[in-house]
């Protein structure tokens, strides 16, 4: 990573606008629910303050869409930071503006403070200019810790931070994108990529950039049966996008003419509807019957996918293999995280680029038994696509510096 970093910065005395990510689930007590993201920042956070410098954090949560909405208040987030880090964080009532202004000049080297949402403000999404000049007014440097919003060239992302002298990597930042870019540019071969989630158009810029890239991909998901439609199977009523039959057929031709392999499923785990009560059978992938769906790989998928990863030292998975939130179809899902663990405790590199199979790791208690789960689905598969994340383009390259 060429970015400069918060451990090549000494803040002290200094007043520090950090973006970080703490869109956090909450219940309808506002209690909540799973605060990993806010422990993800804790890192940066403490280094900030341990230098003495002033930490004044901003983030989203949720889609007020440009107005306040008091359940998508930060409010609570404050007080389980103040816990996590065992001192006292003040809460502005707004990001910008008096109320901001007037709590960030009363802090003292060590103080922090959690502004209110910035998407009570529609100019944040906007990434309007005088919206960023407004909070960059806040702070002396600017730090990026949100890896999960640096695919959106927001005014908290990239507008602000072209307003700034010195625009730094935050810990959690420069470990997303030590991960995710040593796997693409000089990863231990060989090196595979995992592809599941519903619909092939969500995945279709990834494919197409690691086909040649990676030595193994491995498809699974809903995404399946638009491929095996444009195959010629009998894919009943499973899953299809129509318009990307084409696009699927093209898939195929390009992964032959490169050095990467393709693993496809053999069978699937089907039933007529999607329930936790669902009744299942499992049948080649090529012949699934009219009024049934695919919902998941089958076991001999399993065991062609496991063979396939046995002996990969980098693999990189988005996406589950089936609709795992209902117990029939979590099957495929399970086995190819366990599946992972096992070889990264037996030496692999794996990563899982959020969401989906973010969560499914997350259920099956699996998290430390892998080598890096991405904070940002978005922003990973963009990574993982070989497009440029506006909030990573904006941070100050070391070279633009020299020595820090």
């Amino acid at each position: 990573m060429d970015k400069v970093s918060v451990s090549d910065i000494n803040f002290r005395g200094r007043k520090v606008l950090v973006r970080v990510d703490f869109n956090v689930p909450l219940n309808d007590q506002q209690e909540i629910t799973d605060d990993r993201r806010i422990r993800a920042a804790l890192p940066t956070l403490k280094k900030i303050i341990d230098d003495g410098g002033m930490v004044i954090a901003c983030s989203h949560l949720g889609r007020p869409k440009g107005k306040f909405v008091a359940e998508m208040s930060l409010r609570p987030v404050a007080t389980r930071l103040a816990d996590l880090l065992g001192k006292e964080v003040t809460f502005a009532e707004d990001c910008v503006g008096p109320e901001a202004a007037n709590v960030v000049d009363k802090m003292q080297p060590g103080d922090c403070v959690l502004l209110e949402n910035l998407r009570f403000h529609k100019a944040e999404t906007e990434n309007d200019e005088e919206f960023a000049k407004k909070l960059a007014s806040l702070a002396d440097i600017y730090v990026n810790d949100a890896f999960g919003s640096a695919h959106r060239a927001h005014a908290s992302t990239e507008g602000v931070a072209r307003l700034f002298n010195q625009a730094v990597a935050g810990f959690l930042m420069e470990k997303e994108l030590a991960y995710l870019g040593d796997a693409l540019a000089e990863p231990k071969r060989p090196f595979a990529a995992i592809l599941g989630g519903a619909k092939i158009s969500g995945k279709i810029d990834v494919i197409e950039n690691l086909i040649g890239k990676v030595d193994k991909l491995l498809i699974g998901g809903g995404m399946v049966f638009t491929f095996a439609k444009a195959r010629g199977y009998a894919i009943g009523d499973s899953l299809v996008e129509e318009d990307r039959i084409d696009m699927a057929k093209q898939i195929f031709e390009k992964v032959n003419d490169s050095s990467t392999k393709l693993y496809f499923p053999v069978d699937a785990v089907i039933a007529a509807e999607i329930s936790d009560n669902a009744q299942t059978d499992t049948v080649d992938i090529e012949e699934i019957p009219d009024a049934m769906k695919g919902l998941d790989i089958g076991p001999r998928s399993v065991e062609l996918f496991r063979d396939a990863l046995k002996d990969c030292k980098t693999i990189v998975w988005n996406g589950p293999m089936g609709v795992f939130e209902h117990e029939p179809f979590a099957a495929g899902t399970k086995a190819i995280a366990e599946t992972l663990a096992d070889l990264t405790d037996g030496g692999a590199t794996t990563i899982i680029g959020g969401g989906d199979s973010a969560s499914a790791v997350k259920q099956l208690g699996l998290e430390e038994r892998l080598s890096h789960i991405s904070t940002g689905g978005g922003a990973s598969l963009e990574f993982l696509e070989g497009k440029e994340l506006p909030g990573v383009a904006a941070l100050t390259a070391k070279s633009q510096v020299g020595a820090v």
